[in-house]
């Protein structure tokens, strides 16, 4: 996006009352979902972990895509999904910031 199509802080705003994300919208949310992950961590073993918020994720976006987006080809949408999340994995992989902690 460039700056002259960049949204200002009043169209941010009202984009974020209509319940729409921006980029710092969107990585803050995800960013509490980490938050919450690493907090559990404390205590629930990694792999275990993974799985619960793997199966949560699944959980949601069968929920949206049911009530929400009302799909009718539930395979269209899983392959969508499941794209969406390789690409994902596929960019965090590859994320040299992504290190275990010393």
């Amino acid at each position: 996006m460039s700056e002259d199509n960049k949204p200002n802080r009043k169209q941010r705003r009202a984009a974020r009352a209509e319940g729409t994300l921006d980029t710092s919208g969107f990585l803050r949310i995800a960013d509490s979902f980490i938050d919450l992950a690493n907090r559990h961590n404390r205590t629930v073993n990694a792999t275990q972990l993974h799985m619960a918020m793997l199966f949560a994720a699944a959980r949601y976006s069968a929920y949206v895509g049911k009530t929400v987006l009302d799909v009718e080809d539930h395979e269209d949408y899983v392959k969508r999904m499941t794209g969406e999340f390789q690409d994902f994995l596929r960019q965090h992989l590859a994320d040299e910031s992504l290190a275990r902690p010393e």
